[in-house]
């Protein structure tokens, strides 16, 4: 009988110990990200994700698997996913907030090109809706922002459009066979000119307009990885001149703060880019909610990870600190994976 005592105990403390107290959330922003889903596979993750309660959920692309020229195909792909009880239970738990990739933009790494980008995304905002931006509708692709507050601190959320205005990949042409890591077939090259361009001159400037705007936190939602090294695969380190853009612009705004969350690769892992003249920037990646991969690719500025199970991410800013202290985290279906806390000092120029 006592021993069946301190079980019931042990167990009431443990429930109590899995999620933050109401007290120890008022000062804190909790937010959930994670990518690459297929709509017909069982999604326990955003199970997970329902019963913490985030202060919202971010869909960083791949939302569903599509590669189609049939919008009929991805409306139905949409419908499965919305019929899904474990998505069903994340709507009713936190607001959500997406931005596409190419598998749920049209196309398996199709960018500008793809013929039916208007209608996707008309498809794509009668499923999540207008995301809190009135601009979404107005302009051409779904780059859009939005605002969350908690405790007073206003926390910019940018969601970039990387496939309606993206120019076409330039194919591997070199050789790194016989590389460490590299035993495996590269499908892509970096540009060494400015001659393309991943975010399109219109995006750049808004661009420009959001980082100007007061925020004590940004996050850029961007569905490929920004701060690693190239790997032959999708990623910003294609453009680096549009990485480097990206760079100079947060110098010219003075825009502190900045970090980004991805999706994409198939694994989760923590990148660190150290900018010279400015602050470092970190970009946590969460994919896939579904899909895995068997191996992770090479990335010089990896700090943590690879991930290879099913998992999603989470952002949690403690703004009773005196120096805010962000942490970023992911965690499998079971038990966190990744931790590391910085003070918000750290993201200032």
């Amino acid at each position: 009988m006592k021993n069946r005592i301190y079980l019931i105990l042990l167990i009431g403390l443990l429930a109590c110990n899995s999620q933050p107290s109401k007290e120890s959330r008022e000062n804190k922003t909790v937010l959930a990200f994670g990518s690459c889903a297929h709509q017909s596979d069982p999604q326990p993750i955003l199970s997970a994700v329902a019963a913490l309660k985030p202060d919202a959920f971010i869909y960083l692309g791949d939302n569903i698997y599509s590669d189609t020229y049939s919008m009929d195909t991805l409306r139905m792909n949409y419908k499965i996913l919305g019929a899904k009880p474990e998505y069903q239970a994340l709507k009713a738990a936190t607001p959500i907030f997406a931005v596409w990739d190419d598998h749920d933009f049209g196309w398996n790494d199709s960018g500008r090109h793809y013929p039916f980008k208007k209608e996707s995304k008309e498809i794509f905002l009668n499923f999540f809706g207008d995301q809190g931006d009135s601009t979404i509708r107005a302009h051409e692709g779904i780059y859009h922002t939005v605002w969350l507050e908690k405790a007073g601190k206003k926390i910019q959320i940018i969601f970039p459009d990387l496939r309606t205005f993206r120019d076409k990949l330039l194919p591997y042409n070199g050789n790194r066979s016989g590389q460490k890591g590299y035993d495996y077939t590269l499908d892509y090259s970096p540009y060494t000119t400015p001659d393309s361009t991943m975010l399109g001159e219109t995006q750049w400037q808004w661009l420009e307009e959001q980082l100007m705007q007061p925020a004590d936190v940004r996050i850029m939602a961007s569905s490929t990885e920004f701060s690693i090294t190239h790997n032959g695969y999708e990623a910003w380190a294609n453009f680096p001149h549009e990485q480097q853009r990206f760079i100079n612009l947060v110098k010219k705004t003075k825009a502190n703060s900045i970090f980004f969350i991805s999706g994409d690769v198939h694994y989760a892992e923590l990148s660190k880019l150290k900018v010279e003249g400015g602050y470092p920037l970190y970009d946590v990646t969460s994919s896939g909610i579904t899909s895995t991969w068997d191996f992770a690719t090479p990335n010089d500025n990896r700090i943590a990870g690879p991930v290879m199970e099913n998992n999603y991410g989470l952002i949690i800013i403690d703004w009773s600190k005196e120096d805010a202290e962000i942490t970023f985290q992911i965690h499998d279906k079971e038990k966190k994976r990744i931790d590391k806390t910085i003070q918000l000092s750290e993201l200032k120029l």
